[in-house]
């Protein structure tokens, strides 16, 4: 049988638009949705939850804490497909808080994402979540002078 791989990467889409709208609902049970019973889910802060329920419970506190009212964009950067049933999915994803006229761009982070085909459903097993940054001054003074070490 032939795969149509549209239709597998309008799925997965749809994936990850349910996420967004549940992340800018508040609903940590619509979120928590999108993911297998045994996800891994690593957060930005290198927290490693592991479970649907427990990414339910720590988005429940979440959505009724300190991002309450918050509002989640994302687009998809990339869909490789393993098989017909696993895919690694990049995603670039930003918050903004109810103050926030816009997304701000120091927010954005980019996830690594591993699905699967449980049944006719994509859900995410895997999720590894980290901030994006641009290497400060002193970073960047030294792999430059690590660069000019290794040329000499």
């Amino acid at each position: 049988m032939t795969m149509d791989w549209a239709k597998e990467k309008k799925e997965i889409e749809t994936v990850f638009d349910h996420m967004f709208a549940a992340w800018s609902r508040g609903d940590a049970n619509a979120y928590a949705h999108c993911f297998t019973e045994d996800v891994d889910y690593v957060t930005f802060f290198g927290q490693h939850l592991k479970g649907k329920q427990e990414v339910e419970d720590s988005h429940h506190e979440l959505f009724n804490g300190v991002l309450k009212g918050s509002q989640m964009e994302g687009r998809i950067t990339g869909i490789r497909f393993l098989n017909d049933r696993t895919a690694i999915v990049h995603c670039i994803g930003n918050t903004k808080m109810p103050r926030q006229k816009d997304y701000p761009k120091n927010r954005e982070s980019i996830n690594t994402n591993i699905l699967i085909k449980q049944g006719d459903e994509w859900l995410i097993t895997a999720f590894h979540n980290c901030r994006i940054k641009k290497f400060n001054f002193i970073i960047r003074w030294l792999m430059n002078r690590s660069k000019a070490k290794n040329h000499s």
